[in-house]
């Protein structure tokens, strides 16, 4: 696997496809990162940090609409890849859905959203958005 943060995204993607409640991810201090975004902004209702073996994983549990059944998350979409890396300063970070979506960003001073690192004032590497 050359992507793991795809991975990531990829397994959420398909969970979320199959209205599964639970999914079960390998970790990594990046996942771990982009897992607390991802709860802090409700998008998921619940994560589990297990240490399983020597990586450990995360038990991420999804959130629903209990009316209509429909996810929170409606698309996560990959931006900077291995093979391209897309890095924007603090006045060039992308507004995702005009705002109402997020794209998470490593910087400096740890993983967060555009948001945050707009208000911080600083740029990073955009690694995903979410809506």
């Amino acid at each position: 696997m050359t992507d793991p943060i795809a991975d990531y995204l990829t397994r959420l993607r398909n969970a979320i496809g199959a209205n599964h409640r639970i999914v079960e991810i390998p970790a990594s201090k990046v996942k771990k990162e982009i897992t607390r975004v991802l709860h802090e902004k409700g998008y998921i209702q619940n994560y589990k940090f297990e240490q399983n073996g020597p990586q450990g994983s995360i038990k991420i549990a999804l959130k629903y609409n209990p009316t209509n059944k429909q996810s929170a998350i409606v698309n996560l979409e990959r931006i900077s890849k291995p093979g391209l890396r897309k890095y924007a300063g603090a006045n060039d970070l992308p507004r995702v859905l005009n705002g109402l979506g997020i794209a998470i960003v490593s910087t400096s001073k740890g993983i967060m959203t555009d948001k945050e690192a707009r208000v911080q004032h600083i740029g990073g590497e955009v690694l995903c958005h979410v809506y």
